[in-house]
């Protein structure tokens, strides 16, 4: 990557709630392709953050490997069945 297709500048982490945020500057957002609801992925090493657009929809895969069944357990309905959803 040339120097050129670089924007760095200075940043601090604050406090967000019970989080942590990091604001992007105007030309930083810019000079990805950012804008507000752009979806992103976040990895982490240690030492290292690396934030990038993530505009692929899930695999149904990846959708279940992040099912928490005590999260998500028992009927999403919670009343009896009716019509004929029931042989």
């Amino acid at each position: 990557m040339r120097k050129s297709e670089v924007e760095a500048v200075e940043s601090t982490v604050n406090q967000w709630g019970n989080g942590l945020a990091l604001r992007l500057t105007k030309s930083v957002a810019k000079k990805a392709g950012v804008k507000v609801g752009t979806p992103v992925r976040i990895l982490a090493q240690p030492g290292r953050i690396i934030v990038e657009m993530s505009n692929q929809e899930p695999t149904l895969k990846e959708m279940l490997a992040r099912f928490d069944p005590k999260r998500h357990d028992g009927e999403v309905m919670a009343f009896r069945p009716v019509g004929s959803e029931v042989p």
